[in-house]
Protein backbone atom coordinates (compact mmCIF):
# COMPACT_ATOMS: atom_id res chain seq x y z
CA UNK A 1 0.00 0.00 0.00
CA UNK A 2 1.07 3.70 -0.60
CA UNK A 3 2.67 5.26 1.95
CA UNK A 4 -0.95 7.46 2.19
CA UNK A 5 -3.30 4.48 2.58
CA UNK A 6 -4.35 4.10 -0.85
CA UNK A 7 -3.87 1.23 -3.61
CA UNK A 8 -0.08 0.58 -4.83
CA UNK A 9 -0.18 1.82 -8.46
CA UNK A 10 1.89 -0.68 -10.44
CA UNK A 11 2.20 0.32 -14.04
CA UNK A 12 3.57 -2.54 -16.62
CA UNK A 13 4.90 -1.33 -19.79
CA UNK A 14 4.45 -3.84 -22.07
CA UNK A 15 1.81 -6.29 -23.35
CA UNK A 16 3.94 -9.68 -23.75
CA UNK A 17 4.03 -12.62 -22.12
CA UNK A 18 6.08 -11.02 -19.13
CA UNK A 19 3.61 -7.97 -18.89
CA UNK A 20 0.64 -10.37 -18.71
CA UNK A 21 1.93 -12.89 -16.59
CA UNK A 22 3.00 -10.44 -13.83
CA UNK A 23 -0.78 -8.62 -14.16
CA UNK A 24 -1.98 -12.48 -13.91
CA UNK A 25 0.00 -12.78 -11.18
CA UNK A 26 -0.34 -9.75 -9.16
CA UNK A 27 -4.02 -10.58 -9.25
CA UNK A 28 -3.69 -14.13 -8.26
CA UNK A 29 -1.80 -13.02 -5.28
CA UNK A 30 -3.71 -10.26 -3.99
CA UNK A 31 -6.94 -12.69 -4.14
CA UNK A 32 -5.46 -15.16 -2.36
CA UNK A 33 -3.72 -12.65 0.20
CA UNK A 34 -4.05 -12.11 4.11
CA UNK A 35 -4.75 -8.84 5.58
CA UNK A 36 -1.57 -7.90 5.74
CA UNK A 37 -1.25 -8.24 1.72
CA UNK A 38 -1.30 -4.52 0.15
CA UNK A 39 -4.11 -3.93 -2.02
CA UNK A 40 -2.54 -2.62 -5.76
CA UNK A 41 -4.22 -1.45 -8.67
CA UNK A 42 -2.63 -2.56 -12.31
CA UNK A 43 -2.45 -0.68 -15.27
CA UNK A 44 -0.70 -2.47 -18.69
CA UNK A 45 0.17 -0.08 -21.27
CA UNK A 46 0.58 -2.43 -24.96
CA UNK A 47 1.95 -0.93 -27.82
CA UNK A 48 0.29 -3.16 -29.96
CA UNK A 49 -3.32 -3.01 -30.77
CA UNK A 50 -3.66 -6.51 -31.05
CA UNK A 51 -4.68 -8.42 -27.80
CA UNK A 52 -1.66 -9.98 -26.24
CA UNK A 53 -0.61 -13.23 -27.40
CA UNK A 54 1.81 -15.77 -27.93
CA UNK A 55 5.01 -14.78 -30.12
CA UNK A 56 6.80 -18.67 -29.81
CA UNK A 57 3.27 -19.05 -32.19
CA UNK A 58 3.68 -16.62 -34.33
CA UNK A 59 5.16 -19.04 -36.91
CA UNK A 60 1.95 -21.34 -36.33
CA UNK A 61 0.25 -18.50 -37.46
CA UNK A 62 2.02 -17.54 -40.47
CA UNK A 63 1.63 -21.22 -41.41
CA UNK A 64 -1.90 -21.03 -41.87
CA UNK A 65 -2.60 -23.34 -38.56
CA UNK A 66 -3.53 -20.62 -36.28
CA UNK A 67 -5.92 -17.90 -36.50
CA UNK A 68 -4.42 -14.73 -34.65
CA UNK A 69 -6.99 -14.92 -32.12
CA UNK A 70 -5.88 -18.66 -31.20
CA UNK A 71 -2.68 -17.69 -29.78
CA UNK A 72 -3.97 -14.53 -27.63
CA UNK A 73 -3.15 -14.80 -24.21
CA UNK A 74 -5.53 -15.30 -20.78
CA UNK A 75 -6.83 -11.39 -20.31
CA UNK A 76 -5.23 -9.66 -18.32
CA UNK A 77 -6.82 -8.20 -15.15
CA UNK A 78 -6.84 -4.37 -14.66
CA UNK A 79 -6.98 -2.11 -16.50
CA UNK A 80 -5.18 -3.09 -20.02
CA UNK A 81 -4.81 -0.15 -22.97
CA UNK A 82 -3.93 -1.38 -26.02
CA UNK A 83 -2.08 0.59 -28.68
CA UNK A 84 -0.59 3.46 -26.33
CA UNK A 85 3.11 4.04 -26.48
CA UNK A 86 5.35 4.99 -23.15
CA UNK A 87 7.59 7.86 -24.62
CA UNK A 88 8.94 8.83 -21.58
CA UNK A 89 9.51 8.39 -17.47
CA UNK A 90 9.03 11.19 -15.24
CA UNK A 91 11.20 9.26 -12.48
CA UNK A 92 11.31 12.68 -10.16
CA UNK A 93 7.29 12.52 -10.32
CA UNK A 94 6.72 8.90 -10.77
CA UNK A 95 4.93 9.63 -13.69
CA UNK A 96 4.72 7.75 -17.50
CA UNK A 97 3.91 10.22 -20.28
CA UNK A 98 2.45 8.31 -23.58
CA UNK A 99 2.20 9.28 -27.27
CA UNK A 100 -1.47 10.36 -27.18
CA UNK A 101 -0.97 12.78 -24.92
CA UNK A 102 -2.16 11.08 -21.51
CA UNK A 103 -0.16 10.62 -17.97
CA UNK A 104 0.20 7.77 -16.09
CA UNK A 105 1.05 7.94 -12.46
CA UNK A 106 2.95 4.83 -10.47
CA UNK A 107 3.96 3.97 -6.94
CA UNK A 108 5.87 0.93 -8.99
CA UNK A 109 6.76 0.86 -12.67
CA UNK A 110 7.65 -2.21 -14.65
CA UNK A 111 9.73 -2.06 -17.80
CA UNK A 112 8.67 -5.51 -20.00
CA UNK A 113 9.14 -3.87 -22.88
CA UNK A 114 10.92 -6.98 -24.64
CA UNK A 115 12.66 -6.52 -27.73
CA UNK A 116 13.05 -5.24 -31.56
CA UNK A 117 14.48 -7.07 -34.47
CA UNK A 118 17.75 -6.88 -35.27
CA UNK A 119 18.45 -5.31 -38.86
CA UNK A 120 21.48 -6.44 -40.44
CA UNK A 121 23.60 -4.35 -42.19
CA UNK A 122 22.50 -4.48 -45.84
CA UNK A 123 22.83 -2.41 -49.10
CA UNK A 124 19.38 -1.99 -49.99
CA UNK A 125 17.75 -2.16 -46.79
CA UNK A 126 17.26 1.45 -45.79
CA UNK A 127 17.91 4.55 -47.81
CA UNK A 128 17.50 7.89 -46.99
CA UNK A 129 14.32 8.71 -48.88
CA UNK A 130 12.21 6.06 -47.57
CA UNK A 131 11.09 5.44 -44.50
CA UNK A 132 10.91 1.50 -43.04
CA UNK A 133 11.32 -1.18 -44.88
CA UNK A 134 11.52 -1.92 -48.65
CA UNK A 135 8.51 -4.08 -50.18
CA UNK A 136 8.68 -7.11 -50.23
CA UNK A 137 11.30 -7.18 -46.85
CA UNK A 138 9.87 -7.79 -43.54
CA UNK A 139 10.95 -8.54 -39.80
CA UNK A 140 9.62 -11.47 -37.72
CA UNK A 141 8.50 -10.55 -34.44
CA UNK A 142 5.04 -9.23 -33.92
CA UNK A 143 1.82 -9.93 -35.04
CA UNK A 144 1.72 -7.34 -37.70
CA UNK A 145 4.83 -8.48 -38.98
CA UNK A 146 3.19 -12.08 -39.07
CA UNK A 147 0.13 -11.08 -40.92
CA UNK A 148 2.01 -8.81 -43.52
CA UNK A 149 4.37 -11.43 -44.61
CA UNK A 150 1.31 -13.77 -44.42
CA UNK A 151 -0.62 -11.44 -47.30
CA UNK A 152 2.06 -11.86 -49.29
CA UNK A 153 2.83 -15.33 -49.91
CA UNK A 154 1.48 -17.33 -51.96
CA UNK A 155 2.25 -21.12 -53.47
CA UNK A 156 5.40 -20.91 -55.77
CA UNK A 157 6.27 -17.43 -54.12
CA UNK A 158 10.04 -17.38 -53.83
CA UNK A 159 11.22 -16.49 -50.42
CA UNK A 160 14.71 -16.08 -49.02
CA UNK A 161 15.27 -16.29 -44.92
CA UNK A 162 18.11 -14.43 -43.50
CA UNK A 163 19.04 -15.94 -40.54
CA UNK A 164 19.30 -19.67 -39.33
CA UNK A 165 19.09 -19.68 -35.46
CA UNK A 166 15.24 -20.59 -33.73
CA UNK A 167 12.96 -17.76 -35.44
CA UNK A 168 14.42 -18.49 -38.84
CA UNK A 169 13.88 -22.00 -38.87
CA UNK A 170 10.61 -21.33 -37.35
CA UNK A 171 9.72 -18.67 -40.19
CA UNK A 172 11.85 -20.97 -42.86
CA UNK A 173 9.40 -24.03 -42.11
CA UNK A 174 6.48 -22.38 -42.20
CA UNK A 175 6.55 -20.77 -45.45
CA UNK A 176 7.29 -23.82 -47.02
CA UNK A 177 3.96 -25.23 -45.31
CA UNK A 178 2.05 -21.94 -47.69
CA UNK A 179 3.75 -23.59 -50.03
CA UNK A 180 6.64 -20.97 -51.08
CA UNK A 181 9.90 -21.82 -52.82
CA UNK A 182 11.89 -21.24 -49.38
CA UNK A 183 15.93 -20.84 -49.31
CA UNK A 184 17.48 -20.38 -46.15
CA UNK A 185 21.14 -18.39 -45.78
CA UNK A 186 22.50 -18.46 -42.27
CA UNK A 187 25.97 -17.29 -41.69
CA UNK A 188 27.27 -19.29 -39.17
CA UNK A 189 28.67 -22.70 -39.76
CA UNK A 190 25.38 -24.48 -38.78
CA UNK A 191 21.99 -23.92 -37.88
CA UNK A 192 20.68 -22.84 -34.29
CA UNK A 193 24.22 -22.48 -33.63
CA UNK A 194 22.84 -21.49 -30.10
CA UNK A 195 20.68 -24.43 -28.99
CA UNK A 196 22.42 -27.12 -30.90
CA UNK A 197 25.51 -28.54 -31.96
CA UNK A 198 26.53 -30.06 -35.31
CA UNK A 199 25.14 -33.70 -34.97
CA UNK A 200 21.98 -32.24 -34.24
CA UNK A 201 22.12 -29.61 -36.54
CA UNK A 202 23.12 -31.46 -39.50
CA UNK A 203 19.81 -33.92 -38.40
CA UNK A 204 17.62 -30.59 -38.18
CA UNK A 205 19.24 -29.47 -41.84
CA UNK A 206 18.03 -32.75 -43.52
CA UNK A 207 14.64 -32.42 -42.39
CA UNK A 208 13.96 -29.18 -43.78
CA UNK A 209 15.86 -29.90 -47.08
CA UNK A 210 13.34 -32.86 -46.74
CA UNK A 211 10.63 -30.63 -46.57
CA UNK A 212 12.30 -28.62 -49.57
CA UNK A 213 13.67 -25.97 -47.74
CA UNK A 214 17.21 -25.07 -49.56
CA UNK A 215 19.62 -24.31 -47.04
CA UNK A 216 22.68 -22.48 -47.05
CA UNK A 217 25.06 -22.20 -44.09
CA UNK A 218 28.32 -19.93 -44.06
CA UNK A 219 26.83 -18.06 -46.29
CA UNK A 220 27.20 -14.20 -46.19
CA UNK A 221 24.26 -12.03 -47.23
CA UNK A 222 25.85 -8.55 -48.98
CA UNK A 223 22.51 -6.63 -49.87
CA UNK A 224 19.25 -6.77 -51.19
CA UNK A 225 18.78 -5.65 -54.99
CA UNK A 226 15.64 -3.87 -55.75
CA UNK A 227 13.61 -3.04 -58.93
CA UNK A 228 13.00 0.33 -59.74
CA UNK A 229 12.17 0.09 -63.14
CA UNK A 230 8.89 1.87 -62.96
CA UNK A 231 10.12 4.76 -60.75
CA UNK A 232 8.47 4.49 -57.85
CA UNK A 233 10.21 3.28 -54.78
CA UNK A 234 11.91 -0.43 -54.83
CA UNK A 235 10.54 -3.69 -54.80
CA UNK A 236 12.40 -6.25 -54.00
CA UNK A 237 13.93 -8.80 -56.97
CA UNK A 238 17.26 -10.32 -55.74
CA UNK A 239 18.84 -10.77 -52.56
CA UNK A 240 22.48 -10.20 -52.91
CA UNK A 241 25.43 -13.16 -51.55
CA UNK A 242 28.94 -11.77 -50.41
CA UNK A 243 30.23 -13.74 -53.87
CA UNK A 244 28.19 -11.75 -56.20
CA UNK A 245 25.63 -14.98 -56.63
CA UNK A 246 22.07 -13.35 -57.01
CA UNK A 247 19.03 -15.24 -55.23
CA UNK A 248 15.70 -14.26 -56.81
CA UNK A 249 13.11 -12.95 -54.25
CA UNK A 250 10.19 -12.10 -53.95
CA UNK A 251 9.59 -11.91 -50.22
CA UNK A 252 12.43 -11.50 -47.99
CA UNK A 253 12.41 -12.86 -43.85
CA UNK A 254 15.03 -10.73 -41.83
CA UNK A 255 15.83 -13.47 -39.06
CA UNK A 256 18.92 -12.06 -37.71
CA UNK A 257 18.16 -11.98 -33.53
CA UNK A 258 16.87 -9.43 -31.50
CA UNK A 259 18.21 -6.88 -29.52
CA UNK A 260 16.48 -6.03 -26.01
CA UNK A 261 14.39 -2.66 -26.19
CA UNK A 262 16.17 -0.23 -23.49
CA UNK A 263 15.59 3.57 -25.21
CA UNK A 264 13.04 3.91 -22.66
CA UNK A 265 14.92 2.98 -19.75
CA UNK A 266 18.06 4.68 -21.12
CA UNK A 267 16.66 8.21 -21.79
CA UNK A 268 15.18 7.61 -18.09
CA UNK A 269 18.29 7.53 -16.65
CA UNK A 270 18.40 3.96 -15.48
CA UNK A 271 21.92 1.82 -16.38
CA UNK A 272 21.60 0.23 -19.27
CA UNK A 273 24.52 -2.25 -20.66
CA UNK A 274 23.32 -4.94 -22.96
CA UNK A 275 19.94 -4.93 -20.83
CA UNK A 276 18.36 -2.97 -18.36
CA UNK A 277 20.41 -4.10 -15.23
CA UNK A 278 18.09 -5.64 -12.75
CA UNK A 279 19.25 -7.40 -9.42
CA UNK A 280 18.25 -10.42 -7.79
CA UNK A 281 14.69 -8.45 -6.82
CA UNK A 282 14.54 -7.37 -10.53
CA UNK A 283 15.06 -3.54 -9.60
CA UNK A 284 16.63 -1.57 -11.86
CA UNK A 285 19.00 1.35 -10.55
CA UNK A 286 15.59 3.20 -9.34
CA UNK A 287 14.16 1.16 -6.74
CA UNK A 288 11.00 2.10 -7.97
CA UNK A 289 11.18 0.72 -11.08
CA UNK A 290 11.79 -3.30 -12.39
CA UNK A 291 12.26 -4.51 -15.63
CA UNK A 292 11.54 -8.21 -16.59
CA UNK A 293 11.58 -10.50 -20.00
CA UNK A 294 13.87 -10.16 -22.84
CA UNK A 295 14.59 -6.52 -21.71
CA UNK A 296 16.11 -7.55 -18.72
CA UNK A 297 19.98 -8.17 -18.00
CA UNK A 298 20.42 -10.32 -14.72
CA UNK A 299 23.54 -11.18 -13.53
CA UNK A 300 25.26 -10.05 -16.71
CA UNK A 301 22.37 -12.42 -18.79
CA UNK A 302 20.06 -12.32 -21.45
CA UNK A 303 17.54 -15.13 -21.41
CA UNK A 304 15.77 -13.84 -24.16
CA UNK A 305 13.14 -17.12 -23.29
CA UNK A 306 9.52 -17.52 -22.57
CA UNK A 307 10.62 -19.84 -19.54
CA UNK A 308 12.74 -17.22 -18.00
CA UNK A 309 9.98 -14.07 -18.29
CA UNK A 310 7.60 -16.24 -16.78
CA UNK A 311 9.58 -16.91 -13.67
CA UNK A 312 11.10 -13.48 -13.44
CA UNK A 313 7.22 -12.08 -13.63
CA UNK A 314 6.47 -14.68 -10.73
CA UNK A 315 9.04 -13.72 -8.62
CA UNK A 316 8.14 -9.82 -9.24
CA UNK A 317 4.62 -10.67 -8.47
CA UNK A 318 5.62 -12.44 -5.10
CA UNK A 319 7.79 -9.58 -3.88
CA UNK A 320 5.01 -6.90 -4.70
CA UNK A 321 2.55 -8.47 -2.82
CA UNK A 322 4.69 -9.75 -0.03
CA UNK A 323 3.48 -7.27 2.81
CA UNK A 324 4.44 -7.65 6.16
CA UNK A 325 5.15 -11.72 5.87
CA UNK A 326 9.03 -10.89 4.82
CA UNK A 327 9.02 -14.71 3.86
CA UNK A 328 6.89 -14.35 0.80
CA UNK A 329 8.99 -11.95 -0.73
CA UNK A 330 10.82 -14.25 -3.66
CA UNK A 331 14.90 -13.26 -4.73
CA UNK A 332 15.44 -14.06 -8.59
CA UNK A 333 18.50 -16.03 -9.13
CA UNK A 334 18.21 -16.95 -12.43
CA UNK A 335 16.73 -19.53 -14.84
CA UNK A 336 17.88 -22.53 -16.31
CA UNK A 337 16.33 -22.38 -19.84
CA UNK A 338 15.20 -25.14 -22.25
CA UNK A 339 14.63 -24.45 -25.37
CA UNK A 340 11.90 -26.51 -27.80
CA UNK A 341 10.35 -26.47 -30.99
CA UNK A 342 7.91 -28.66 -32.88
CA UNK A 343 8.08 -28.50 -37.09
CA UNK A 344 4.84 -29.84 -37.99
CA UNK A 345 4.92 -32.21 -40.57
CA UNK A 346 3.93 -30.87 -44.26
CA UNK A 347 0.34 -30.23 -45.38
CA UNK A 348 -1.39 -29.71 -48.21
CA UNK A 349 0.23 -26.69 -49.54
CA UNK A 350 3.47 -27.22 -49.26
CA UNK A 351 6.11 -27.90 -51.91
CA UNK A 352 5.85 -31.37 -54.15
CA UNK A 353 8.61 -33.45 -52.40
CA UNK A 354 8.59 -37.13 -53.07
CA UNK A 355 6.64 -38.76 -50.12
CA UNK A 356 9.68 -41.10 -49.52
CA UNK A 357 11.42 -38.21 -48.80
CA UNK A 358 9.15 -36.78 -46.54
CA UNK A 359 9.40 -37.21 -42.68
CA UNK A 360 6.61 -39.38 -41.58
CA UNK A 361 5.39 -36.40 -39.03
CA UNK A 362 6.30 -33.77 -37.07
CA UNK A 363 10.54 -33.17 -35.59
CA UNK A 364 10.32 -32.67 -31.65
CA UNK A 365 13.14 -30.46 -30.83
CA UNK A 366 14.62 -30.03 -27.24
CA UNK A 367 18.05 -28.45 -26.19
CA UNK A 368 19.14 -27.43 -22.47
CA UNK A 369 22.13 -26.22 -20.71
CA UNK A 370 25.75 -26.53 -22.53
CA UNK A 371 25.75 -28.88 -25.29
CA UNK A 372 29.39 -28.48 -26.37
CA UNK A 373 31.77 -30.27 -24.07
CA UNK A 374 34.82 -29.42 -22.43
CA UNK A 375 38.11 -31.34 -21.99
CA UNK A 376 37.22 -34.09 -19.26
CA UNK A 377 33.09 -33.74 -20.01
CA UNK A 378 31.79 -37.25 -20.67
CA UNK A 379 29.34 -37.21 -23.63
CA UNK A 380 27.03 -40.08 -24.55
CA UNK A 381 24.83 -39.93 -28.08
CA UNK A 382 22.49 -42.00 -29.18
CA UNK A 383 21.52 -41.71 -33.60
CA UNK A 384 18.75 -43.44 -35.37
CA UNK A 385 19.25 -42.92 -38.38
CA UNK A 386 16.29 -44.62 -39.93
CA UNK A 387 14.03 -42.84 -37.21
CA UNK A 388 16.00 -39.15 -37.91
CA UNK A 389 16.31 -39.30 -34.05
CA UNK A 390 19.74 -37.83 -32.44
CA UNK A 391 19.69 -37.71 -28.59
CA UNK A 392 22.90 -36.45 -26.81
CA UNK A 393 23.93 -35.49 -23.00
CA UNK A 394 27.23 -33.72 -21.36
CA UNK A 395 28.07 -34.77 -17.82
CA UNK A 396 30.43 -33.02 -15.89
CA UNK A 397 32.10 -34.91 -13.08
CA UNK A 398 28.99 -36.12 -11.39
CA UNK A 399 26.26 -33.41 -12.39
CA UNK A 400 24.09 -33.08 -16.12
CA UNK A 401 25.26 -29.94 -17.35
CA UNK A 402 23.40 -29.98 -21.09
CA UNK A 403 21.68 -32.23 -23.51
CA UNK A 404 20.32 -32.12 -27.26
CA UNK A 405 17.72 -34.16 -28.11
CA UNK A 406 15.92 -34.39 -31.63
CA UNK A 407 12.73 -36.88 -32.96
CA UNK A 408 12.44 -38.64 -29.82
CA UNK A 409 11.52 -36.71 -27.03
CA UNK A 410 10.41 -39.64 -24.89
CA UNK A 411 13.28 -38.88 -22.41
CA UNK A 412 13.45 -35.12 -21.72
CA UNK A 413 11.00 -35.17 -18.82
CA UNK A 414 13.32 -36.48 -16.65
CA UNK A 415 16.47 -35.19 -18.11
CA UNK A 416 14.98 -31.85 -17.70
CA UNK A 417 14.34 -32.56 -13.90
CA UNK A 418 17.83 -33.75 -13.18
CA UNK A 419 19.24 -30.90 -15.16
CA UNK A 420 16.95 -28.45 -13.26
CA UNK A 421 17.61 -30.38 -9.51
CA UNK A 422 21.42 -30.07 -10.20
CA UNK A 423 21.86 -32.89 -7.82
CA UNK A 424 24.94 -35.45 -8.05
CA UNK A 425 24.13 -38.41 -10.65
CA UNK A 426 24.23 -42.07 -8.57
CA UNK A 427 27.54 -42.98 -9.22
CA UNK A 428 26.34 -46.82 -9.52
CA UNK A 429 24.16 -45.09 -12.98
CA UNK A 430 25.59 -46.11 -16.47
CA UNK A 431 25.77 -42.70 -18.48
CA UNK A 432 23.90 -44.47 -21.32
CA UNK A 433 20.86 -45.12 -19.21
CA UNK A 434 20.59 -41.45 -18.97
CA UNK A 435 19.40 -41.97 -22.32
CA UNK A 436 16.61 -44.59 -22.01
CA UNK A 437 13.10 -43.73 -21.12
CA UNK A 438 13.42 -43.22 -17.74
CA UNK A 439 16.13 -40.93 -18.02
CA UNK A 440 18.32 -42.07 -15.36
CA UNK A 441 15.03 -41.38 -12.23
Amino acid sequence: MAADGRATEIVVIGGGTAGVRLAQRLAADAASGTADTPATTVTLLGEETHAPYNRVLLGEVLAGRYGPEVISLPPAPGAVRRGVRAVRIDRADRLVRCDDGSVVPYDRLVLATGSNPVLPALRGLRQPDRHGLPAGVHSFRTMDDCLALSAEVRPGTRAVVIGGGLLGVSAARALAERGAQVVLAQQGEYLMERQLDRSGSLLLRRHLESWGVEVHTECRVRGLVLDESEGGPGRLAAVELADGFRLDAELTVLACGVRPRTGLARAAGLEVRRGIVVDDELRTSDPYIHAIGDCAEHGDRLYGLAGAAIEQADALARSLTAGRTAGRAARYTGTRALTRLTLAALGGQGPQVPPTDRPSGPLDLAAFGETTPLPGDDVVQLTDATRGAYRKVVVRGDRLVGGVLLGDLTTIGALARTWEDDEPLPPTTPLLHLLTPDGGS
